[in-house]
């Protein structure tokens, strides 16, 4: 997989990618919250328990984004490989619209089970922590006029942060929490009926497949919105006009 990490076999290859990997993206959606809402009441829980369909894929989403973030991350300190760099940068969007759907739908859960929107709970507040990780990420890649300076610190951050992921999985299993503990990724295997396992693991995979797409679109656009900059700073240079902030990569290599 080396090879597609270079910016213009990555551009070929995933124009080829995305029909497909659409097309499969739906489909897994498609089944996974078809047969969900079509799965009968809880006995303790009713027809509250479809938030699952959406909470729980989100919240493992929110943990799955911030660790390939930091590897991203990892990767772009250590080797300074500017699609690393473009893969980090654009996953934080994603990670904190993900992050924000399992609080809002976990809040919505939370009133219906718990009598109560928010409680300071040690999963609840692991999850809060993740959700201005990232806002932090994304402030800080922005907020240095030196574009270099911004991959460094913000990749910094991601790296420290990640400790904050497995709090969040085994906060349960640490604290005393009102969150039902692990009921599917555990060592004893899922205790959830399979009525209910079958459309949330459809469910978790159309999401991971999801966040592919959104990914591969938005470093697609971050790779044409650098080569336009280098267009335009090789225009100035030959033309003798203002220079514009230098780019990360050379235009050809788009």
């Amino acid at each position: 997989m080396h090879r597609f990490a270079n910016p213009a076999r990555f551009m070929r290859f995933s124009a080829k990618l995305l029909a497909p990997l659409s097309a499969v993206t739906l489909i897994c959606l498609a089944a996974g919250f078809g047969l969900g809402f079509q799965a009968p009441p809880d006995y303790q829980q009713g027809m509250t328990v479809l938030i699952m369909f959406v909470h729980v894929p989100a919240a493992w989403m929110s943990m799955f984004i911030y660790t390939s973030m930091a590897i991203a991350s990892f990767v772009a300190l250590v080797w300074r490989h500017p699609l690393a760099e473009i893969a980090a940068e654009e996953s934080a969007p994603l990670g904190a619209a993900y992050t924000g759907l399992c609080l809002v739908t976990g809040s919505f859960w939370g009133a219906k089970m718990w009598g109560t929107w928010w409680v300071w709970d040690a999963r609840l507040t692991s999850e809060l922590v993740l959700f201005f990780l990232y806002l932090g990420y994304i402030a800080l890649m922005n907020g240095f006029d030196d574009r270099q300076r911004g991959i460094r610190a913000a990749s910094v951050l991601a790296l420290v942060g990640w400790i904050n992921v497995p709090m969040i999985k085994f906060s349960v299993d640490w604290w005393n929490s009102l969150h039902q503990p692990a009921s599917v990724l555990r060592l004893g295997g899922p205790t959830m009926a399979s009525v209910y396992l079958v459309p949330l693991l459809l469910a978790a995979i159309g999401f991971t497949l999801l966040f592919s797409v959104q990914l591969i679109l938005r470093m697609r656009a971050a790779l044409i919105e650098r080569k336009i900059q280098a267009l335009k700073m090789l225009e100035a240079e030959q033309s003798g006009g203002a220079a514009y902030a230098a780019p990360t990569m050379r235009p050809e290599a788009v």
